[in-house]
């Protein structure tokens, strides 16, 4: 199979991909064309069907997949593909697994080291609130471990929400060694709740896009709500503790223009914000590193995340 990660400007490709989005949309001369959004497990790209009217154009949606013949072209910078052909296929004609982007890691190994974490939890309240969701709760835990963190930005993939969040919990538990003033309970717990929001945020995969809540609520802002909801079923739990909690979530993205209804005001907030902002921004150069490794080019080209223009240091 020719994945998208290998597309080059001015090939020829006749291949089968997931048709993750196709809206009609017209031209500036008033003639109509269709967008449309191909997937596989090694990421997205954007085609476009000139003549949507023609013969060589089966019906298809989204979620279809469709084999498409075409020309690999580039627009302002980006690998786009011109539509010329394009069939819909039917089940046995592909293998689902080359469609459906996977962490590396293994995901049933992941979980157990973050429940790992959570049995180090000392603090009665906080240990129990956890393991309300990633234990007792097996609807949730099982959504968490096969989740996306995101839709494209970085951990854009199954098992990218729990590679996240373990990777964050480590950073942040490292903090508390070098930081003794950090209250490691509150930390690691925060850590652990800080994206439980985007379980529901996105919609699950093929699909891995915004929900309706999601697009109107965000997973910061649903993640408290989810804390709080839990917190109440708890006898005792301290409103104090809870207020802390729940400031760390809503002040994970640092900055109010980044997303976050709060600024950090607590140790535990920074120090999360540092570890969240850190593994985004590290998983996104190592996306950047991977998607480009056949291309053999030394500089990758500007990245909106990194805004900068980014290449592997020398050997």
């Amino acid at each position: 199979m020719r994945f998208i990660e290998t597309l080059r400007e001015g090939e020829n490709i006749r291949e089968i991909y997931l048709c993750k989005q196709r809206t009609s949309a017209t031209t500036k001369n008033g003639k109509p064309y269709d967008n449309v959004i191909l997937q596989d497990r090694t990421g997205v790209v954007d085609a476009k069907i000139w003549d949507p009217g023609s013969m060589g154009i089966d019906d298809f949606d989204a979620l279809d997949y469709v084999e498409i013949t075409g020309k690999v072209t580039i627009f302002n910078g980006m690998t786009q593909v011109s539509i010329d052909r394009a069939r819909k296929v039917s089940e046995g004609e592909y293998d689902p697994a080359n469609y459906l982007p996977v962490s590396e890691k293994n995901i049933d190994d992941m979980y157990k080291e973050l429940l790992g974490y959570i049995a180090a939890v000392e603090n009665p309240y906080l240990k129990q609130l956890l393991s309300s969701f990633f234990v007792e709760d097996k609807e949730f835990a099982k959504a968490f471990a096969n989740h996306s963190a995101a839709k494209s930005v970085h951990h854009g993939f199954i098992g990218g929400l729990l590679e996240h969040t373990l990777s964050v919990t480590k950073m942040c538990d490292f903090y508390t060694t070098m930081y003794p003033m950090l209250n490691r309970d509150l930390l690691i717990t925060a850590a652990i709740c800080h994206d439980i929001g985007k379980v529901y945020e996105l919609s699950d995969f093929p699909v891995n896009d915004y929900t309706d809540v999601g697009q109107l609520l965000g997973h910061i802002v649903m993640g408290s709500e989810m804390v709080g909801e839990k917190v109440r079923a708890i006898d005792g739990f301290p409103k104090k503790l809870e207020n802390e909690l729940k400031h760390c979530i809503l002040a994970h993205h640092g900055e109010l223009e980044y997303g976050s209804p709060k600024k950090p005001a607590l140790a535990e907030a920074v120090a999360l914000n540092f570890a969240d902002n850190t593994d985004a921004k590290m998983e996104t150069i190592k996306e950047l590193f991977d998607s480009n490794a056949v291309k053999g080019d030394e500089w990758l080209g500007y990245n909106r995340l990194l805004d900068s223009n980014f290449r592997k240091s020398s050997k």
